[in-house]
């Protein structure tokens, strides 16, 4: 059978027909949304067309501009202090700890070391004596460290923390006390005489070895001293402190020992000591009094017998306190040993740090690897060192997944079409998006706002999936400019006025759900909120303007016929002309009002060399069809969708002149969508089942939200495989104890006020989380101290008065605190008469209910302070303003020295307290409510005090967080309605839009129930941001919707055509810029970041129980956030839409007309069918599918799409035959482009 005539055979006298009567179109004046968002579209279409003008201009200032955005990183600060990070701000608690600091500096009392050791093997008894010898072999090692720096060494004895040092008038006697007395260390390991080993201090006296804790016998001492010096006052302190022996009264672990002393219990036994029967009940430092280590503080995991008494543990916990940066700096401040180099407190804390790091590596390194046991240690400095290393942007990590996105972008755009290929465009596209990430937080760098992990671990691959989305839906909308488009001049402008409003809408409602987002009150998740709504807005800069410069260029590169990526080789994919083939229908008339035509004609196709068109030529006859019973598998084509292309969507049977695609091209999720997806989805049966299923969804998401309890373990913030995360994990599960405490503020009376805080701190002591103390312990408030000694001082002067050792008028010859309460008893508070000795027999220091007298109350706590403290550095109560010191000397009866200054009224002080028993956050929040109601119980009686410590800086946030939660969603709801509303111009399509939303919303919260992902700062931040990134997946299909023709089901199926694609590959995107989170060391940001798509104190773990986290933050939420926003972008969404979606905004009408669309007719405002003048009948039968959208009348700037979806030819064309027959076979001219 011989083929068709090529285009040269037409007959030379082939001639029109003259024209028959134009189809009758219904017009009318367009409707104001239409007219609004033609508007829009034309503001679009005049800045495209002008960065095409300007292409090389706009690229230029566009690098140049985010360039030097880009160069503000140099000045991030990147926080690492875990109060700045998590502790809400503007809340009582902020406002509290501000308070806290105005009072005491930023600084804490101390700072803290911890080891604890545990049995290698799970479950073991660490109550052995080889376990305890390990851990003093650890303990030890590390106690040692010392540091180098200023040229000085640094080690513990300087640095430590020492309790309560007395004043003592001797000065030898006050530098040997000075050098020898202990540092705090709370350790099993005092319960014996070993406990000394750790004590670094030594003092030198004439004709005796080394005194040490080692062999150090306090009451010996001061006897061989006694005939040398006056020591009856120091000897009182330790009598009251209970100072015994000290150390050398204690069991040696090792017996054996050359150096175990003779007074040790079991020196001449020689047998081991039951470590379980030492260690039960606790130890104490070397003041029986004043230090004692609870049990609870030393051992993890212990089982008692049936009558309580201790038989086994599974963990050692020993803490070192340390000096604070600002008392090291004070401590050594005019010191002969930093005279010369400066000293600052800058330089303590550098010393500080340093010696922590020495101790941890020292610790860790102190067992060998096949020993039975295994040290945790942690400080403070190596815990910032590694949150500020992971925080810092990995390079590795980032080049993995940019070069992975790269690949990505460039196989997705290439095309066995040379002239359609865009490879060079996505790699070009991909490096823009990460320049505008860069200069976004540049920018954020520059305003000061502080960088975190979540910042640098998630925001880079986060911003980068959603960026490159929109770069490839300009990328592949630009290939599919509709014909006629005057490439050189207007092709950028067609190209974003057909796809700007979609970018724009999704940019948007990203910046809204982000800047929403920051409404959480948490420093660290209000910083990555902001920052991620100004990278979306910089991607969103970069994307529409400088990108379409990219394109344009790209553009030039196809004119010149130009290879993709390698640009300097010429394309072997030139001139091609395609040939219909005829086929044959019977004769049909047109129905009016039909969406969907089909025409069969005999028509011949040729390059036009004046006018570089394609110029279809049609016989006088032209036949229409109605659409096929099932109308979704028909082609559809909308001309002037808004909606995404990320992929091509040409026909399989296109032939190319120069090769033949492979089969494995003619498949695409367009293809999927159009023939298989779409006819499935929009059946009866299928709707009424996706209805069903979402609607069970819906009911899990409902049930799987009552799952979801509050909770964030710090391990989680800690990366993984650290030795701090396996110390934290061990804390977490053998030890839960909190040190808080009770701080009462200023703005009333102390004095008066006794009762209420005694009061308060009852209430406080009787909450269900408060570790009682031990029944012969002293109280551990400052009044209770206080109060004590001062009815100990009475009864000293009771007793002197009474044997006649006190008189009137003297008080040398009583005792010292006989003495001082006679100087208290004869205050007056009276400038003008200070001393009344008739008072002497007519008060008491503590009257009968246990109340100081309130006209001493302030002058007896000057003298308490200087005379007793082990006392006050036991209760740690931290006064400010402090006390003034005052020396005591009872030989010394002069009118100035009986005098004593009043302390100033108290600001601030505070009862420590000990929390246990909190595993559950709702536990934490037990113990916080019962704290504040006891707070506020004690408010109503004048005294104005709050709870500190750890569970209230980072549990609290957990009492309003879920009502936070749910005011930023409804917030963010009603924002996304409103720019919806507004960019679609269609209430109707955004309130359905927003109910897609809630319901992802919903079930992602059910998902995090189901999965055991406990609900704190960081998934909330996901869960508000995700209903923004969720537009990404719903906006699309609703406006393709909304800008169709036909019926509900037909708009379904030709939104789904153009969406399914570009959404899916959109999820893919995101999915990869997501993939990297995965290989982080944050247990957050692996946990939630796959849902979405498109100190100072003993410092315990702020943490949850480890095993009701599983492995999922970041990115398991995120990427179920992705797999939500599919379903219900591409399967519910039209569904409700085939259902409830709006009508349509313009009707078309037909009429029945012998006339075919040509391209050069489509450029008038109007529809009109012509006949070609001279083509012989016997070649002329084609068949040609085409949707024609009606549009209201242009307004300035806008462009009004030809009706035919032919693109345009060159000139030079050469002519050739395509046997395919494809009805929409397309021709192309390079040479034009």
């Amino acid at each position: 059978m011989a083929g068709p005539p090529t285009l040269r055979e037409l007959p030379p006298d082939y001639t029109h027909p003259p024209p028959t009567t134009a189809p009758q179109i219904p017009t009318g004046n367009p409707k104001a949304p239409l007219w609004l968002r033609t508007y829009f579209q034309g503001l679009l279409f005049a800045l495209g067309c002008s960065i095409q003008r300007h292409c090389g201009k706009v690229l230029f200032l566009g690098l140049l501009a985010f360039g030097a955005l880009a160069l503000g990183l140099r000045v991030a600060i990147i926080e690492t202090d875990l109060e700045q990070l998590w502790v809400e701000v503007g809340s009582r608690v902020s406002q509290e700890l501000h308070y806290t600091k105005e009072k005491l500096g930023e600084e804490a009392a101390y700072t803290s070391q911890m080891l604890i050791q545990t049995a290698r093997q799970e479950g073991k008894n660490v109550l052995t004596v080889e376990a305890l010898g390990l851990h003093l072999q650890a303990a030890f090692t590390a106690s040692k460290a010392q540091v180098s720096l200023y040229g000085k060494s640094w080690d513990l004895n300087k640095i430590c923390y020492k309790s309560g040092v007395p004043l003592i008038e001797n000065g030898m006697i006050e530098r040997m006390i000075e050098k020898l007395f202990p540092c705090v260390i709370l350790t099993p390991l005092d319960c014996f005489w070993e406990g000394a080993k750790l004590q670094g201090g030594s003092a030198y006296l004439p004709g005796r070895p080394d005194i040490q804790w080692t062999n150090l016998d306090p009451e010996q001492l001061l006897k061989e001293l006694g005939p040398f010096a006056s020591l009856e006052g120091f000897r009182e302190l330790l009598d009251k402190a209970q100072v015994g022996q000290a150390y050398v009264g204690r069991p040696c672990l090792d017996p054996e020992d050359l150096q175990c002393p003779p007074t040790a219990p079991n020196h001449h036994s020689r047998q081991a000591p039951s470590v379980a029967q030492e260690l039960s009940g606790g130890c104490h430092g070397f003041s029986h009094k004043f230090m004692h280590w609870q049990e609870e503080l030393l051992l993890g995991g212990v089982a008692r017998d049936p009558q309580g008494q201790l038989l086994r543990a599974e963990a050692l916990q020993s803490t070192f306190l340390l000096m604070s940066p600002r008392q090291l700096y004070e401590h050594f401040r005019g010191d002969y040993q930093t005279h010369d180099i400066g000293w600052s407190e800058e330089q303590a804390g550098i010393v500080l740090r340093a010696w922590q790091r020495r101790f941890v590596q020292l610790a860790q390194e102190a067992l060998p690897e096949n020993s039975s046991q295994q040290i945790h240690a942690f400080s403070s400095a190596t815990l910032d060192d590694v949150l500020h290393a992971f925080s810092e942007v990995s390079a590795t990590r980032v080049a993995g997944g940019y070069l992975l996105m790269l690949a990505y972008a460039c196989v997705t755009m290439l095309r066995w079409d040379c002239g359609q290929s865009q490879g060079a465009v996505g790699l070009a596209g991909v490096l823009l998006v990460a320049l505008a990430v860069a200069s976004g937080l540049g920018l954020c760098a520059m305003l000061g706002i502080a960088f975190n992990a979540a910042t640098t671990q998630v925001l880079p691959f986060l911003a980068l999936g959603i960026g490159v989305d929109d770069v490839f839906l300009l990328a592949h909308a630009f290939t599919k400019a509709p014909p006629g488009t005057p490439q050189q001049q207007e092709r950028m402008g067609e190209c974003l006025r057909r796809t700007g409003t979609s970018v724009t809408l999704t940019s948007a409602s990203n910046m809204v759900a982000f800047f929403t987002a920051a409404l959480v009150p948490i420093p660290a998740l209000r910083a990555f909120s902001l920052q991620a709504a100004v990278v979306v807005g910089c991607n969103f800069a970069a994307v529409m303007l400088v990108f379409p410069a990219i394109l344009s260029l790209d553009l030039r590169r196809r004119h010149h016929q130009r290879l993709d990526v390698f640009c300097c080789f010429s394309s072997p994919c030139s001139a091609r002309v395609v040939q219909i083939l005829p086929q044959e229908l019977g004769e049909r008339t047109i129905p009016v009002g039909i969406a969907h035509l089909t025409t069969t004609v005999q028509a011949f196709t040729h390059c036009e060399a004046s006018s570089q068109h394609v110029v279809t030529v049609l016989p006088p006859q032209a036949h229409l069809v109605p659409p096929a019973s099932a109308p979704l598998a028909s082609e559809l084509f909308s001309p002037r969708g808004s909606t995404r292309d990320l992929l091509d969507q040409e026909e399989c049977s296109r032939q190319k002149a120069s090769f033949e695609a492979p089969p494995c091209a003619c498949w695409n999720l367009a293809h999927f969508a159009r023939y298989q997806f779409a006819p499935l989805l929009l059946q009866s049966h299928a709707k009424a089942l996706v209805l069903v299923f979402s609607g069970a969804l819906l009911g899990l998401g409902l049930y799987g939200a009552t799952l979801v309890q509050d909770g964030l373990a710090l391990a989680d913030v800690v990366p993984r495989g650290t030795k701090e995360h396996a110390f934290l994990s061990a804390q977490l599960r053998y030890f839960s104890l909190y040190e808080v405490a009770l701080v009462t503020q200023g703005g009333f009376d102390y004095a008066h006020s006794q009762r209420a805080l005694f009061d308060l701190h009852q209430r406080f002591s009787s909450l269900k989380a408060v570790l009682p103390s031990p029944a012969a312990w002293a109280p551990r408030t400052w009044l209770h101290y206080y109060r004590n000694w001062l009815q100990g001082i009475q009864a000293a002067f009771d007793q002197d008065w009474a044997s006649g050792r006190i008189t009137r008028h003297s008080c040398r010859n009583g005792s010292e605190d006989g003495a001082l309460a006679y100087k208290l008893l004869i205050q007056t508070g009276n400038a003008q008469e200070p001393l009344d000795f008739g008072q002497l027999t007519t008060r008491k220091l503590v009257d009968e209910e246990g109340l100081i007298a309130p006209e001493l109350f302030y002058m007896g706590l000057t003298v308490w302070v200087s005379s007793d403290p082990l006392g006050l550095a036991a209760s740690q109560a931290n006064f400010y303003p402090p006390p003034p010191e005052w020396l005591h000397d009872r030989f010394d009866t002069t009118g100035e020295n009986l005098r004593i200054p009043a302390a100033q009224p108290l600001e601030f002080a505070q009862f420590p307290f000990l929390l246990h028993g909190l595993q559950e956050t709702a536990d934490f929040l037990e113990a916080i409510e019962g704290a504040r109601a006891a707070c506020a119980e004690a408010g109503q009686a004048g005294v104005r005090a709050y709870p500190s410590g750890p569970p209230f800086l980072f549990w609290e946030q957990y009492l309003g967080l879920r009502r936070c939660f749910l005011l930023a969603v409804c917030v963010l709801l009603v924002c996304t309605f409103l720019v919806c509303a507004l960019l679609l111009l269609s209430p109707w399509t955004a309130a359905l839009v927003v109910v897609v939303l809630a319901m992802v919303t919903v079930e992602l919260f059910g998902v995090m129930g189901f999965l055991g992902v406990k609900l704190s700062a960081i998934p909330v931040v996901i869960l508000v941001a995700s209903v923004g990134i969720s537009v990404e997946f719903t906006v699309h299909v609703a406006l393709g919707f909304l800008t169709s023709q036909g019926s509900r089901n037909l708009r379904a199926a030709q939104a789904l055509e153009h969406t399914f694609a570009p959404v899916t590959d959109g999820a893919v995107s995101t999915l990869l810029g997501l993939l990297m989170l995965a290989g982080s060391n944050f247990d957050f940001i692996v946990r939630y970041g796959a849902l979405v798509g498109g100190g100072g104190r003993v410092c315990h773990a702020v943490s949850t129980p480890a095993d009701a986290l599983p492995d999922r933050y970041f990115f398991l939420v995120l990427t179920a956030l992705t797999l939500l926003g599919l379903l219900h972008g591409l399967v519910l969404l039209p569904v409700l839409l085939s259902l409830l979606g709006p009508p349509p905004e313009v009707v078309q009408m037909y009429k029945e007309s012998p006339r075919v669309p040509s391209p050069a007719a489509a450029q008038d405002s109007g529809l009109r069918w012509e006949s070609s003048p001279s083509l012989p009948q016997a070649f002329a039968r084609v068949t040609a599918s085409m949707t024609v959208a009606f549009r209201p009348p242009p307004l300035p700037g806008a462009y009004v799409h030809p009706a035919s979806d032919e693109p345009t030819w060159s000139s030079v064309a050469t002519p050739t035959a395509d046997t395919s027959g494809s009805p929409s076979a397309r021709a192309s001219c390079p040479a034009a482009e």
